[in-house]
Order: C-alpha cells, then sequence, then structure tokens
C-alpha cells in the first residue's frame, strides 16, 4: 500500500506531464472500445435488417445484385424494374414456402424538411403475403383494426398504411387525408404501423395495383420479390433455375450480408492500424514519462537504496507509477467511449454509404472490461524498462550524478 502512495505523490510532482499521458492513455482505449463496440453493433444491427426483411431470396431486375439488396435495405428509390409477368412464372414453384411482389415509388415532396424538399417512398404491396413474411408488423394499439383484418378495403383503393416514423414525420392519424405530390392524388389513411426498428417505419404502404395505377411509369412494373424458400439448402438449385431468365437476377440476402460486412471489414482494418498506432504512441508516451521521471530522481533513488532500499522495491516502486498511470488511462477511456458513443454512431452512419438501423456502435461491459484490463497490461509491459532501468542503478554513481 505504501508503495501505491508513494507512486501517486510522485506522479503529482508533475502534474501535467502525468495528466498528458493519462489523456494518450484514455484516447487510445476510448478507440480501442468503440472500435470493438463498433464491430459488434454493426453487425448485429445489419442480421436484424437482414431478419426483418422476412426474405432469404430477393429477385430483383437485372443490374449489381449488391447495390440493388442494398437499396432495398435502406429502402431508397433508384432501384431498376422488371415486368410483372415475372412473378407469374414464379409464383407456382414447389420449392417457394412463402413469395411476396413488392414496387416501390419514391417522390419527391417540396414541403418536406421545413420546405427544403425531401423524398416520400411508397411500397405497393399484395397485404396478405407481405404479412405472411413479416408477421410482427402490427397495427398501432388503441385502434379499431384487428391484427388479421384486410390493410385495405379492396386490392385497389386510394387507400394507405404508413409505417411509424412517416406518420410522426407526416403528422398523420388514421382517418387523415394525404396528398400525393407531383400527381395531385388525394389517399385515406387507414392505419398506421407500430415501430420496428427497421427501414420499414419510413415507409408508405399502399395495394400494389393503386401504386402501378397512380404511377403510370410503372404500370405492370414491380421491384422485386421477396422469396422465402421451403429449404434453404435449395438455394443454389434455386439461383440456377432461374439464371437462364435475362431479365431478372436472384440475390441471396445471406451473400448481401457477407458482401457488405467484408466491406465494413476492409475499412475497419485500415481503422485499427489507426488505434494500433494510438496505442503505440501511448506506449511511448507512458516510457518516456517515467523515463523522465527517473532521470530527474537519480539522485534520490542513489540514496533510498544507499539507506536500504533494495532493486525489487525501486523496481516495485516505478512499476506501480506505470500501472497508475494506465489504470487511470483505462477509466477515463471507457467513460469517454461510453459517453461519446452517439457521437462517434452519428459520424459513422453521416459517413457509410449503408447504415443498419439500431444501435451501431455496442459497448458493454464486457468491451470496457476487456479494454480495460488490456490497459493495465499495458502498463505492465511500459513500464517493465523504466523500472529496470531505476533499479539497475548504482547507489554512489546516482548519488554523484545528481552533484
Amino acid at each position: 500500500m505504501k508503495f501505491i502512495i508513494i507512486a501517486f505523490k510522485q506522479l503529482q510532482r508533475q502534474k501535467i506531464r502525468s495528466l498528458l499521458t493519462i489523456a494518450g492513455v484514455a484516447v487510445a482505449v476510448a478507440v480501442l472500445i468503440s472500435l470493438m463496440g463498433f464491430n459488434r453493433g454493426y453487425q448485429k444491427a445489419l442480421t436484424n435488417d437482414i431478419e426483418k426483411l422476412g426474405y432469404q431470396v430477393l429477385i430483383t431486375a437485372k443490374g449489381c445484385p449488391y447495390e440493388a439488396a442494398t437499396l432495398m435495405l435502406k429502402g431508397g428509390g433508384g432501384l431498376k424494374y422488371m415486368d410483372e409477368d415475372i412473378y407469374q412464372k414464379i409464383v407456382g414453384d414447389p420449392r417457394i414456402d412463402k413469395i411476396t411482389p413488392h414496387l416501390i415509388q419514391s417522390v419527391y415532396d417540396p414541403e418536406r424538411n421545413d420546405g427544403q424538399g425531401g423524398i416520400a417512398m411508397f411500397v405497393g404491396i399484395d397485404w396478405k403475403s407481405w404479412q405472411a413474411l413479416k408477421p410482427w408488423m402490427k397495427f398501432q394499439k388503441p385502434t379499431d383494426k384487428p391484427a388479421d383484418s384486410p390493410w385495405f378495403s379492396s386490392d385497389n383503393a386510394d387507400e394507405i398504411v404508413m409505417g411509424y416514423e412517416a406518420a410522426e414525420f407526416e403528422q398523420r392519424a388514421v382517418g387523415d387525408k394525404f396528398y400525393i405530390p407531383g400527381i395531385n392524388k388525394v389517399v385515406k389513411v387507414v392505419g398506421i404501423l407500430d415501430r420496428t426498428g427497421t427501414q420499414d417505419d419510413g415507409a408508405i404502404y399502399a395495394p400494389l395495383k393503386t401504386v402501378q395505377r397512380l404511377f403510370p411509369d410503372v404500370a405492370g412494373k414491380l421491384t422485386g420479390i421477396g422469396i422465402k424458400l421451403k429449404q434453404v439448402e435449395q438455394l443454389p438449385e434455386f439461383e440456377d433455375t432461374y439464371y437462364k431468365i435475362p431479365e431478372i437476377q436472384v440475390v441471396s440476402m445471406t451473400q448481401v450480408k457477407g458482401t457488405i460486412i467484408n466491406l465494413i471489414t476492409t475499412a475497419k482494418v485500415l481503422i485499427m492500424s489507426v488505434a494500433a498506432i494510438a496505442i503505440i504512441v501511448a506506449i511511448i508516451g507512458v516510457i518516456n514519462t517515467i523515463l523522465m521521471s527517473v532521470f530527474e530522481r537519480t539522485q534520490e533513488i542513489g540514496i533510498m537504496k544507499a539507506i536500504g532500499a533494495s532493486k525489487l522495491d525501486i523496481f516495485r516502486f516505478i512499476w506501480i507509477e506505470t500501472i497508475i498511470i494506465c489504470t487511470l488511462g483505462g477509466v477515463f477511456g471507457s467513460i469517454i467511449a461510453i459517453v461519446g458513443g452517439s457521437g462517434v454512431e452519428f459520424l459513422v452512419k453521416k459517413v457509410l454509404p449503408y447504415a443498419p438501423k439500431g444501435h451501431l456502435v455496442t459497448v458493454g461491459p464486457d468491451l470496457v472490461g476487456l479494454s480495460f484490463l488490456s490497459a493495465i497490461i499495458l502498463g505492465i509491459i511500459a513500464g517493465l524498462y523504466p523500472a529496470f532501468r531505476a533499479a539497475s542503478m548504482r547507489p554512489i554513481e546516482a548519488i554523484r550524478s545528481g552533484e
């Protein structure tokens, strides 16, 4: 205990230098925790987004399959369209468990974002097959619409069901009218969905035939066909079957997930390199600080050895200083990572081309504990050389060097 007290007092003798060294360790620990939290959070959020799509396979028009699937995950526009006849060619396949066609149409609304303009996304669906693949999509309570009741009064009704965020943004309730800009059409809001935490929350749903009728440019067209197979092992065989149709492509959502993760991993390697540099700089800073302290106390160390302090005592004395610096750095770094996690997540969502819903930086007790332990190990390693250097001093030479 006396060694810890003496070490604390020594660090207080050079407050600015000690604080700067602790800050360097804290930054390195915060970066390490944030990166590990991002790796965990992003994969979890991406997996959740893909699972909430409800289907394992997406059939789209020819083009870049991963761009198409990513746009579907984002719920954005810019997708290519295919003829509705494709659905009729596929729907009878005995390998299919559930299947749903959908059509996405984006509409520019100049009144959105306080008059700055924005995009409203309409999704034409067959509500029965859509809900069969996404049974978790429920209507807000209280409501007079039972869970198993039809979403719309007919397959060609001028009605919409709004996602949670879309309804909040547009400030609409069930029974309200909704004006569709560009086509000068008013439709009725017949339902608002519970929050799902996915891109579905920002969508506006309408019967498939209604969207095809209201937007003549996409009449008889589809954006995609979501499919859940009876046996996922049949996916390669299923892809081969429809590979021969020139205007479509079969996209496995598992492949999309793997591709996105690989892209993020590539970027993560670069960021981890920066983190490694930060850790190396922190170690060098700690070693420099402790060595400077040793050099400044050469005479003091010589006197301590002259009056009976052993090499082990001097080694422990200097080593504990290093561990204290790194421990404090680990504590402050953990606090920075926890408090600043939301800021890191905000920046990540702005930079990444595709950011799934949910928390992208997940910092749990295990990550904090692991990083804190890493900081202590860093202190143990960084303190070896300065402590050995101090313990190896000859008492007489050390005293004379300070004269």
